[in-house]
C-alpha cells in the first residue's frame, strides 16, 4: 500500500520499466569490497560527555534494492559491515528504487542480519514512500529496526546522554521537526537522521542540532577529480551533495550512498559505507602521584 497523500512522480511507470528491463539483461553485480568506500569521520561535538568519545556510527543509505544492488550483493555487502568496528547504526532512506514486489524479502532478511551492539536506528526516503512507507515500516519492525521517523530516542552512558533523532522524508512533505525537538533531552548533543541533506536549512535554524546525517545524493554518482564534489545536483540535495559541511555550530555530512538511480553508473563515485566517530571536547583529567 502506497501512502495516499504522497504524489508519485509522473515517469514511474517508465523509471520502473528501465529498472525491471537492467534487472535482466545486465550482469548481476558481485560484491567487492574493494569496490567500496569504508569513509571514516571524525567530528568533535560540544557538550559531548567523554564516555561518548571515540562513539562509532555507522550510516548505511540509498541502498536502491534491485538497481546496482541485487539480493546476493546486499546481503555479501550487510556480512562485511558486521565485521567492522562501529557501536550503532543508522539507515537514512531509500532502500527501494521503482519496484518493491520481490525484494522486500530480501530486504528484510539482510536488516535483520546486520549487528549493532547498541541499535539499528532508520528513517525513511523518497523512494520508500512511493512504493509503500507501511510496507518499509514493517520490515523495520520485524528487523529489529528503530524508526527515528520524526522521532527522538536518548543514549545514555554513565548519565551522559546523546540525542539521537530523525526525520522522515522532506521530498513527500512528511518531515515534522516540531514532533522532534521537544523530545530532546536539554544539554545533550543531537544526532538527526534525514534523507535529504538541505534539510540541514531547517534544522540548523532551531539551533538545537549538532550533527545532520544525510544521503539522497548519491554523490551525484559522479565527483569532480581533485575537486571532491558533483556538478550533478537533485532536488534537495542542492547545497550540500557530498562529503562533510560547516553551517555554524552544526554539522552536515552526505554520504555517497550504496546503489544507483535511474543508471547503474558511479564514475569515480565508488559506494559508501559511513563510520563517523564522535569526539568529546572534555578532556579527562589524570592525576599525577
Amino acid at each position: 500500500m502506497k501512502d495516499e497523500n504522497v504524489l508519485i512522480p509522473p515517469a514511474m511507470k517508465i523509471r520502473q520499466t528501465i529498472q525491471e528491463s537492467m534487472t535482466n539483461t545486465l550482469p548481476e553485480k558481485e560484491f567487492n569490497p574493494e569496490d567500496v568506500d569504508v569513509v571514516e569521520v571524525n567530528i568533535e561535538l560540544t557538550n559531548l560527555g567523554k564516555n561518548f568519545h571515540n562513539y562509532r556510527i555507522l550510516n548505511l543509505c540509498d541502498i536502491h534494492l534491485g538497481q546496482w544492488i541485487n539480493p546476493e550483493y546486499l546481503e555479501d555487502l550487510i556480512d562485511y559491515v558486521n565485521t567492522l568496528n562501529y557501536d550503532l547504526a543508522t539507515l537514512t532512506g531509500d532502500y527501494v528504487s521503482y519496484v518493491i514486489d520481490g525484494y522486500d524479502a530480501s530486504l528484510e532478511k539482510s536488516f535483520k542480519k546486520l549487528k549493532s551492539e547498541d541499535g539499528k536506528f532508520g528513517v525513511l526516503g523518497n523512494h520508500d514512500h512511493w512504493l509503500g512507507a507501511d510496507k518499509i515500516r514493517n520490515i523495520f519492525k520485524n528487523s529489529d529496526i528503530y524508526d527515528l521517523s520524526n522521532d527522538a530516542v536518548t543514549l545514555i552512558r554513565k548519565n551522559e546522554k546523546l540525542n539521537l533523532a530523525g526525520v522522515d522524508s522532506y521530498t513527500v512533505c512528511a518531515d515534522n521537526l516540531d514532533k522532534v525537538l521537544p523530545k530532546l533531552e536539554k544539554d545533550a548533543p543531537t544526532i538527526l537522521l534525514a534523507h535529504e541533506p538541505d534539510f540541514a536549512q531547517q534544522s540548523f535554524q532551531t539551533g538545537k542540532i549538532d550533527l545532520q546525517i544525510s544521503g539522497h545524493s548519491h554523490g551525484g554518482q559522479f565527483i569532480i577529480p581533485k575537486f571532491e564534489t558533483t556538478p550533478f545536483r537533485g532536488k534537495k540535495s542542492i547545497k550540500y551533495p557530498v562529503g562533510l559541511y560547516e553551517l555554524g555550530n552544526m554539522f552536515q555530512y552526505t554520504s555517497k550512498g550504496l546503489g544507483t538511480n535511474s543508471f547503474r553508473i558511479r564514475v569515480n563515485c565508488k559506494p559508501e559505507i559511513t563510520i563517523i566517530t564522535l569526539k568529546s571536547k572534555i578532556r579527562q583529567k589524570i592525576e599525577i602521584e
